[in-house]
C-alpha cells in the first residue's frame, strides 16, 4: 500500500514542510494531499557540470521524502535548457554548452542522484526536456513568449540587478524561465521543488499551467547551502563545494573546514539528525565544535559511501592532523610529470602545481603560492616561477589534506 494512504495529511505536511523556506501555498498542498491523489513532485536539474554537490542534495532529500510518503518523483534532466544556461543567481551570462557537453554530464547525474532517491520505476520517472522542447516550432516559441510580459520578466532580481548595473541581458536568457515552466505543463506536475534562487522560474510554471487548463503546481523552495568558504552558495565554479563523488578522506577534510556558524544549517539540511540532538551538537558549551564536525562528516560519508569508510576517514584524519605532526596519509596519489615540462630535472612551480591537479590554470597556481598554500617535502613554495629541482619520491602538498608523490 502506498505510503500516503497510511500517513495522515497532517503528518505528511509536517514532514514535507520541515526545512522549507517558502511554500506557494500550504493550503493548496494540504488540499492536494487530502484528495488522496499520488502527487507528481518535479525537480529539474541541468547537467551543466559532471558532479552533484551536497548543495544539490538538499532538494533531492526533500524529493525523497515525497517518494517515501508514496508519491511519484519526476526528475527532469534539463538536457535542452542546459544549452541555454539558467540565469538564476548569475551576475553575467552563463556560457552555452554543446550537445556533447550536456550528454557527458547527464550520464553521471542519475547514478549520483540515486544515492539519495529511490530509483524504483514506481517511485521515479526520469525525463529529458528535449522530449518536448526540441519539437517546438518557431511559432510555438512565439506563443510561449506571449504568455509573459517583459515587465514581469525583468522584475526578477538578477535581471533587475544586471540592468541597474548596465550589464548585458541577452534575449535567450529571457526564454529560460518559460522553458522550465513548459516542463511543468509537459509532465503535469503537482509540486515543483527548487532552491530559493528558483522561485521565479517555478512560479512561472504555475502561470503556464493555469493557461493550459491544469491545476497550478505547488512551489516549494529550500534554503541554499552555503559552501565551505562560509560566504557564497556551494558551487563548483566558486570552489567551495563538497561533491557527492568526493572520496571519503577528501569529503571528511572538507566537512572539517566548514565554519562553526554553519554547522546547524548543515545538520538540518543534509542529515536526519533530530532537532534536540542538533541543538546539543551545535552548542559549544555542550559539544566541542571539532567533535560536532566529525559527527557530521561521518554521517555524510556514511550516506554516500559507507559507515566503514566514514570510520576509516576519521581515523586517517586524526592520524595526519594529530598535534600538527605533519603525518602523511597511508595512500598518496602518484603522478609522473610530463617530460617536456622538465629541464635539467627542474620545473617551474606553477607548472608543477597544475600537473599535480591542485590548480586548473597557471594563474590559479600562482594564487595558491601567494597564499602560502603549497609545499614540497614540508617546505613552502614561495616563488611561482623560480625552477625547482624535483625527483622521484618528492611529496607535494596543498593545504593540510591533499598530497601527491612524484614518480619516474
Amino acid at each position: 500500500m502506498s505510503g500516503h494512504r497510511t500517513t495522515s495529511v497532517d503528518e505528511q505536511l509536517r514532514v514535507l514542510l520541515h526545512g522549507c523556506e517558502h511554500v506557494f501555498t500550504v493550503d493548496e498542498l494540504r488540499a492536494r494531499i487530502a484528495s488522496g491523489k499520488t502527487l507528481r513532485a518535479k525537480l529539474g536539474m541541468d547537467p551543466t557540470a559532471p558532479d552533484l554537490t551536497l548543495g544539490h542534495t538538499v532538494v533531492l532529500r526533500k524529493l525523497r521524502q515525497f517518494q517515501d510518503l508514496g508519491h511519484k518523483a519526476v526528475l527532469i534532466i534539463g538536457d535542452y535548457t542546459a544549452m541555454i544556461g539558467d540565469p538564476s543567481g548569475r551576475s553575467k551570462t552563463r556560457p552555452m554548452l554543446t550537445h556533447d557537453d550536456v550528454d557527458r554530464n547527464a550520464q553521471t547525474y542519475l547514478d549520483q542522484a540515486g544515492k539519495v532517491l529511490d530509483l524504483s520505476p514506481d517511485k521515479l520517472e526520469v525525463r529529458r526536456n528535449s522530449e518536448w522542447l526540441e519539437k517546438m516550432t518557431f511559432a510555438d516559441v512565439i506563443r510561449l513568449m506571449s504568455q509573459m510580459t517583459t515587465a514581469r520578466m525583468l522584475e526578477r532580481d538578477t535581471f533587475a540587478k544586471r540592468q541597474a548595473e548596465g550589464k548585458e541581458i541577452f534575449l535567450h536568457e529571457l526564454l529560460y524561465p518559460l522553458m522550465q515552466a513548459r516542463d511543468s505543463v509537459a509532465i503535469e506536475s503537482d509540486v515543483e521543488l527548487g532552491g530559493t534562487d528558483q522561485t521565479f522560474n517555478n512560479l512561472c510554471g504555475r502561470d503556464l499551467q493555469r493557461d493550459a487548463g491544469q491545476p497550478p503546481q505547488i512551489v516549494m523552495t529550500m534554503p541554499l547551502l552555503i559552501g565551505t568558504d562560509g560566504k557564497q552558495k556551494m558551487s563548483k565554479s566558486v570552489g567551495n563545494y563538497i561533491a557527492v563523488t568526493d572520496p571519503p578522506s577528501e569529503m571528511f577534510g572538507k566537512v572539517m573546514r566548514v565554519p562553526d556558524e554553519l554547522m546547524k544549517n548543515y545538520f538540518e539540511l543534509l542529515t536526519d539528525v533530530g532537532a534536540a540532538e542538533v541543538t546539543r551538537l551545535t552548542d559549544p558549551a555542550l559539544c566541542n565544535p571539532r567533535d560536532a564536525k566529525e559527527s557530521l562528516a561521518k554521517i555524510i560519508i556514511a550516506q554516500y559511501h559507507s559507515a566503514e569508510a566514514a570510520a576509516a576517514a576519521a581515523t586517517e584524519f586524526r592520524r595526519v592532523h594529530a598535534g600538527g605532526s605533519g603525518g602523511l596519509p597511508d595512500e598518496i596519489e602518484e603522478i609522473r610529470l610530463p617530460a617536456e615540462w622538465l629541464k635539467d630535472g627542474r620545473i617551474v612551480p606553477v607548472d608543477l602545481i597544475t600537473a599535480c591537479g591542485f590548480a586548473d590554470s597557471r594563474g590559479n597556481a600562482k594564487k595558491l603560492i601567494a597564499e602560502g598554500g603549497v609545499q614540497i617535502n614540508g617546505g613552502k613554495i614561495t616563488d611561482p616561477f623560480a625552477p625547482l629541482a624535483v625527483k622521484s619520491g618528492d611529496i607535494i602538498q596543498r593545504g593540510r589534506r591533499r598530497f601527491v608523490r612524484l614518480v619516474d
